[in-house]
């Protein structure tokens, strides 16, 4: 039986048959010869339409998250889907490890909150067990003599910031609404498919439709969002609030796995991307999911299993297949080829395109966007072990802001000047350090009278000689124990992943967490870049479902299903194919 290369091969095959078939109008054949000839076209048919139907509909490369999202609505939809995964377990970086014997954490993606709630509800979450805990306050943040703790209630924590301004106690509702019309363009667009430069009327009528809900705003607060979009931080923030401290509460999420400063232009807009999800209903909320993010990731793995989707483990992939200009399927580093219609790759657009497709297979157009893309994350991931609660000076009583984000940032000035001594020096001596303490509302997570925290700190070069690492790492512990004295004889064990280890062991090209750079222009339609950002790449049948495409980084699931929609509605109706 021929090999079948591509779609056409069918119609080729049919093709050929039917001169032969209708050759009696030139040499007159005997009914027996006819039924001979029309027994070989049937069989040389049947083969090639049973080889076809047999083959797989996609293999995607990566079980994360999103690539989770994208096999589960396309195996929903009929299609035959493949995943395969580098790394011995599913989940990419939204996984939950023991780091130490006893104590397992979400070891990389740490929070949910941008999860969309049509891919909890179709994929059946909740009834997999699927709970969040929300946080009291969204924030605690400790400063010198004093803190700041707010979140939930408008009212309440107007009277938090009201300690330190009352001027900003009544912005803040204000800032709250512009915030949350913001926000709701976001969510509008966050399970819409970006419309393509070259698409014609659909694209323009995409377009249309998926800015309406920005027309839809007053004039006022059109310039607000506009802001946003292109200012830094420091310029959004400062037109609202006077303290410092307020500020720095909310300028934290601008830097968050975002190597700039908060007064780098465009760094307003990761500020704006940390607040478009929901917990429980919660808009803008935040929370922890009982049994680490990796609950998550195996619940969204029932769901694409029991669809019949195959993911194989410890499958490495060390190329994309080419042939005759398509993506056809991928070679495993055992050297496993896997043929399949289309790959789907959930990795990072830069190590997709620079270690896995042929360089040959790329057009010129294609090489350029690619070297010109940009990203590499200043974040320093760590998990520490813990003998019992750190003790902060400056708290509220009660535990609450133990169970909340706690910030040790307390002011732009200092989230600048953490940024600008890594760019000198190689990792900042007074970094900006987030600390989660999930083992409060998980006893799951650790021994009885311990706890886990999880350690998110901001900045360190993705450069950093490994021999530095370690300063990076006591910097961290010393700033935390400024705070909060005697921190450092409560550690009994740590975790510590810098951006060359990120990439080491999720795949996160120079540790960033988005995939690349959430700037204006790698956002929307030009994510990852122009003529790629409706999930589909230059190069036929190859498409990409990673947080590198709208609407980016965080475990939303949103481009794994919007890969999955592009996919379906490009799907030809041609022989069921």
């Amino acid at each position: 039986m021929p090999k079948l290369r591509e779609r056409s091969d069918f119609k080729k095959s049919i093709m050929m048959c039917l001169p032969i078939l209708f050759s009696h109008r030139i040499s007159p054949m005997t009914y027996e010869q006819v039924n001979v000839l029309l027994s070989f076209c049937y069989s040389q048919v049947a083969a090639v339409w049973l080889q076809w139907k047999l083959m797989l509909d996609a293999v995607i490369i990566g079980a994360g998250h999103n690539g989770l999202a994208c096999a589960f609505y396309l195996a929903r939809a009929g299609m035959k889907v493949r995943m395969v995964e580098a790394r011995p377990m599913i989940g990419g970086a939204a996984v939950t490890e023991e780091f130490a014997p006893g104590f397992r954490n979400s070891t990389a993606s740490y929070t949910v909150s941008l999860l969309q709630p049509r891919i909890i509800d179709d994929m059946a979450l909740p009834a997999r067990g699927y709970r969040v805990i929300e946080r009291p306050v969204s924030n605690y943040l400790p400063i010198e003599g004093g803190y700041l703790a707010f979140g939930g209630e408008v009212s309440e924590s107007q009277k938090q910031v009201a300690r330190h301004s009352t001027k900003d106690a009544e912005a803040l509702p204000h800032y709250y609404a512009m915030l949350e019309d913001a926000a709701d363009v976001l969510r509008a667009l966050a399970l819409k498919i970006p419309p393509d430069p070259k698409g014609g009327l659909r694209s323009l009528i995409d377009a249309a439709m998926q800015t309406r809900g920005l027309a839809k705003l007053p004039v006022d607060r059109q310039a607000a969002v506009l802001k946003l979009f292109t200012r830094s931080a420091r310029e959004v923030l400062d037109d609202w609030f006077e303290s410092d401290v307020v500020k720095a509460a909310f300028g934290f999420d601008a830097c968050v796995g975002n190597y700039a400063s908060p007064d780098t232009p465009g760094s307003a807009y990761v500020l704006l991307h940390h607040v478009f999800g929901e917990v429980n209903g919660t808009k803008g909320g935040w929370g922890h999911v009982i049994g680490g993010m990796g609950a998550i990731t195996q619940m969204m793995g029932e769901a694409v299993r029991e669809l019949g989707v195959q993911v194989d483990l410890d499958a490495p992939v060390v190329e994309v297949k080419i042939r005759d200009g398509r993506a056809c399927g991928v070679k495993l580093r055992t050297g496993e080829v896997i043929e399949a219609r289309r790959v789907i790759a959930n990795l990072g657009p830069k190590p997709l395109f620079d270690n896995l497709v042929p360089t040959t297979a790329q057009p010129d157009t294609l090489r350029a966007a690619v070297k010109s893309y940009r990203g590499g994350s200043g974040s320093l991931r760590m998990n520490v072990a813990l003998s019992n609660l750190p003790r902060f000076t400056h708290a509220p009583p009660g535990d609450a802001h133990l169970r909340s984000g706690i910030i040790m940032a307390p002011s732009l000035d200092y989230m600048d000047a953490a940024h600008r001594e890594a760019r000198r020096h190689g990792f900042s001596s007074r970094p900006i350090v987030e600390m989660l303490i999930p083992s409060l509302v998980d006893d799951s997570l650790a021994p009885s009278g311990q706890h886990v925290a999880s350690l998110f700190c901001q900045h360190i070069d993705p450069d950093l000689p490994e021999d530095r690492e370690a300063e990076a790492v006591q910097a961290v512990f010393d700033t935390i124990e400024h705070h909060a004295p005697g921190f450092q004889d409560l550690l009994l064990h740590k975790q510590v992943h810098t951006p060359r280890a990120l990439e080491q062991k999720f795949g996160l090209w120079r540790g960033d967490i988005f995939h690349g750079r959430m700037s204006l222009d790698q956002l929307w339609s030009a994510r990852p870049f122009l003529g790629a950002g409706s999930y589909r790449t230059p190069i036929d049948g190859l498409w990409l479902c990673g947080a590198g495409t709208h609407p980016g980084g965080g475990v939303t699931g949103a481009p794994g299903h919007n890969c999955a929609a592009a996919i379906l509605r490009s799907k030809s109706k041609i022989f069921g194919l």
